[in-house]
């Protein structure tokens, strides 16, 4: 399931920085962007909405008086250029604070936290002492274990899990397997892939091979991911 969202921004341009941010996950669906507070209500009427993006400076009513007003509003990010208001933000609730400019580095602890409040039960089994997971794959649960995953790739509102021996496709997302593999055994290197660092046989310009097949390096990845994969390779 998909986490239906809404950004509520005064300047196009912030709504454009939010929206390219997200296009990089599978996780979110944007529902609707809107400039004025009064639409977004509307908007927060007719939609199922579970996030929102909110701006605090805007024309007609402050972005915390408008998260005030809601009766049930939903889960709420605060993007503005001000500082000063974080303090009055937390204490609405919300789950980060994010200033403009937004960079892709800080927007993707924010998605952190946005995947540990929509999915609380996924822990970090895997990185604390489990070697194996159990996906539900056509109504059987399967065990897998995590020194045979090669890489895993997302297939929209589903991932592949490729193995040496197996291929098995189950309801997840990326985000969400990444909460549940040992730490700094994975990588994820694209919006579509996560790959096993121990199972990288090379490194080739915005590419990598694991398990005879060449993965890309996603543009927004490859700084961070070269940089981990190169060190392991020293190590």
């Amino acid at each position: 399931m998909k986490i239906k969202t809404l950004i509520v921004d005064d300047e196009p341009m912030a709504i454009g920085v939010i929206k390219n941010h997200l296009g990089k996950f599978d996780d979110f669906e944007l529902v609707a962007t809107s400039e004025d507070p009064t639409d977004a209500l509307n908007i927060l009427k007719s939609e199922n909405i579970d996030l929102m993006f909110l701006d605090i400076n805007m024309p007609m009513i402050n972005g915390l008086e408008f998260l005030k007003s809601l009766q049930t509003p939903p889960a709420c990010v605060i993007t503005t250029a001000y500082r000063e208001y974080a303090v009055e933000s937390f204490e609405l609730d919300v789950l980060d604070y994010l200033v403009k400019p937004i960079s892709f580095t800080r927007f993707l602890k924010t998605v952190d936290k946005i995947n540990h409040h929509f999915y609380p039960e996924q822990s970090k089994e895997g990185a604390e002492g489990e070697d194996y997971i159990f996906i539900k794959v056509d109504k059987k649960m399967i065990r897998v274990d995590f020194a045979d995953i090669l890489y895993i790739e997302s297939l929209k509102d589903y991932i592949k899990i490729v193995t040496k021996s197996d291929n098995y496709i189950t309801h997840q997302n990326l985000v969400g397997i990444a909460k549940v593999l040992p730490e700094n055994a994975f990588l994820r290197i694209h919006r579509s892939y996560t790959v096993s660092i121990d199972k990288i046989t090379m490194l080739e310009g915005n590419c990598v091979e694991v398990g005879g097949k060449q993965l890309p390096i996603g543009r927004n990845f490859q700084t961070e991911a070269k940089k981990i994969i190169l060190k392991k390779s020293i190590e």
